[in-house]
């Protein structure tokens, strides 16, 4: 607000800053380097990366915190809904809120990973010289989406976020004005990423992809032991 641009209701109701505010603006910052710096390759993850991957390897971290975070408010409202009959007021926009930061941010973690949905039936069988051309073509076309849906989703999201839209419930929670922001953000995000796998796997060997690679054989050992087979 110190830079204008604020509504006279925005400025109203965020007048004063907080001890809160100082150590959110002081410890995310913090949190967020410390757990890039920190953050260590899952078994389920592909077994090769770089520095700059870390951090969508730290924001699929938080992600996975996100979706815990919200089946526990969602068996919190369940259980004062049906067991005690006192529902709350803001764990259904709560719930919206927490699912859409999941949705948004596991895109980037997603790309990191090359866990989107891809067709191989044709990639696999062409030399590596024109895989890497399929791989330019589809890095170009991420880039330009981005950078439309950039061009096209500014001045709305930059509208909702100065004016901090909140959701119209009794909660009330700032869903458009976070989410809408943060859409432009992650794609930009995704569009990196996107340039960074090209770069990271330009000189990889040709891989074959068959039904097999879905089957996760660490996952499969690890529920053998469970169960107590050898």
């Amino acid at each position: 607000m110190a830079f204008g641009g604020y509504t006279d209701a925005l400025a109203a109701r965020y007048r004063e800053i907080n001890v809160l505010d100082y150590a959110a603006l002081i410890g995310i910052p913090i949190f967020f380097v410390l757990g890039t710096l920190t953050v260590k390759r899952a078994p389920m993850e592909i077994d090769y990366y770089t520095s700059t991957d870390r951090i969508a390897m730290f924001v699929g971290r938080v992600t996975m915190l996100l979706v815990a975070l919200l089946v526990g408010v969602m068996m919190w409202e369940v259980v004062l809904r049906y067991v005690f009959e006192r529902p709350t007021l803001w764990a259904n926009e709560l719930s919206l809120w927490m699912a859409g930061f999941v949705f948004i941010l596991s895109g980037f973690y997603a790309m990191q990973q090359r866990s989107h949905i891809r067709i191989f039936l044709l990639y696999d069988m062409l030399p590596r010289n024109l895989q890497r051309t399929c791989d330019c073509i589809s890095t170009f076309l991420i880039i330009v989406f981005a950078f439309f849906l950039v061009y096209g989703g500014y001045g709305e999201a930059k509208a909702k976020f100065l004016r901090w839209e909140t959701f119209g419930t009794i909660f009330d929670p700032p869903i458009p004005s976070t989410l809408k922001p943060l859409v432009l953000l992650v794609v930009c995000l995704v569009a990196v990423q996107s340039l960074l796998n090209l770069i990271n796997d330009w000189n990889k060997e040709p891989e074959v992809h068959t039904a097999a690679d879905d089957i996760d054989e660490e996952e499969i050992e690890r529920l053998k032991k469970s169960v107590g087979e050898k």
